[in-house]
């Protein structure tokens, strides 16, 4: 017998790339639901080759789900999460939710798979920000390797991080700029039709945005709790894949030829870096795509054993909805959770 997997926040632009990406993996699932708010229901969402009818959230009943994938926003997973979890189903959550609660693992299968086992505590997993899920794959077998002492990176991140809402004012601008329609400003501060916006999310009291805090506590939480981080998080008119340019410092010596090397068999990981023009991976190129695109790797002279890189990922795939259902893989292929028909 296989598993029942429900989606919750199905209708969103994660929550429809999850139903692809189970589909596209062949995820061992009998049943699939799909779920949403009451004003969603009788929407349909692509399975495969099914059409899946979407059903309410509040009205559902859990007790015979195992996996429950919850991609509807940090206050629908705050109320929802736990009385999903009471009923026997493990929560993937892709909202920050989550995160830093310390009876819920933060999880990046390539990474941090072994934290795994504490999920029972509460019956949920937590999914990273998209612009720190990319870049842990990316630290984590140079961090095996030379232990990184310090990290700057500076993110390029795609609207489709903000919702289908971002993505419909982006192309709305784009066209009434030739046009010249009325620009209109909702879903961003400021204009992001040919332009860049260095805030992502609300800003803090020491002038960093939450975006940026994400980076820090989360990179912490998933890969070593000493490593120093800074970053500046910007929304370019770009419609998927974020992109970021990473500066590591290590306590030990690496050149970038042995860099380039580790991330070629690091799980996760392509390494397309060609010392010519075009020989680098765009965010246009990794949309769509599974992997974490490394390229651009060279010594930085500036700093003792300092290395510069460019790291690329689809922030639906990577940075949310397939990290969420590669948990859900890792969890089965440990024999940490079993089908409760199949229990039964």
């Amino acid at each position: 017998m296989g598993y029942k997997v429900a989606v919750v926040g199905a209708t969103g632009n994660v929550g429809r790339e999850m139903l692809n990406i189970l589909a596209e993996r062949s995820f061992p699932a009998d049943e699939v639901v799909a779920l949403a708010s009451r004003k969603s229901v009788g929407q349909e969402c692509s399975y495969g080759d099914k059409i899946l009818k979407v059903k309410a959230l509040d009205h559902y009943d859990f007790s015979d789900v195992d996996i429950c994938l919850m991609s509807a926003g940090g206050s629908v997973s705050k109320e929802w999460s736990p009385k999903i979890g009471a009923q026997g189903a493990v929560v993937i959550d892709n909202s920050s939710a989550w995160r830093m609660d310390p009876d819920v693992p933060l999880i990046v299968p390539e990474v941090n798979a072994d934290a795994l086992s504490g999920f029972t505590k509460k019956n949920i997993i937590a999914n990273p920000n998209c612009s720190t899920a990319q870049l842990v794959v990316a630290l984590k077998p140079l961090h095996d390797k030379a232990t990184i002492k310090r990290v700057v990176v500076a993110t390029y991140q795609s609207v489709s991080g903000a919702g289908k809402d971002a993505m419909d004012e982006l192309f709305s601008q784009t066209k009434n700029v030739f046009t010249t329609g009325e620009i209109v400003n909702k879903k961003f501060p400021k204009r992001i039709a040919f332009n860049v916006i260095p805030e992502i999310d609300v800003f803090m009291e020491d002038g960093y945005t939450k975006e940026e805090w994400k980076m820090v506590v989360e990179t912490k939480k998933i890969l070593d709790p000493k490593i120093k981080l800074t970053a500046t998080c910007v929304r370019v008119p770009v419609f998927v894949s974020h992109s970021e340019a990473v500066a590591i410092e290590f306590e030990n010596p690496i050149s970038d030829d042995e860099a380039r090397e580790i991330l070629r068999t690091a799980p996760g990981c392509l390494v397309i870096d060609k010392r010519e023009p075009g020989g680098y991976v765009t965010p246009y190129e990794a949309t769509g795509e599974d992997a974490t695109y490394i390229s651009r790797i060279r010594t930085d002279p500036t700093v003792e054993n300092g290395l510069q890189m460019w790291v690329v990922s689809d922030n639906l795939r990577k940075g949310a909805a397939l990290n969420a259902i590669q948990i859900a893989e890792s969890l089965i292929n440990r024999k940490l959770i079993q089908a409760k028909r199949k229990a039964a």
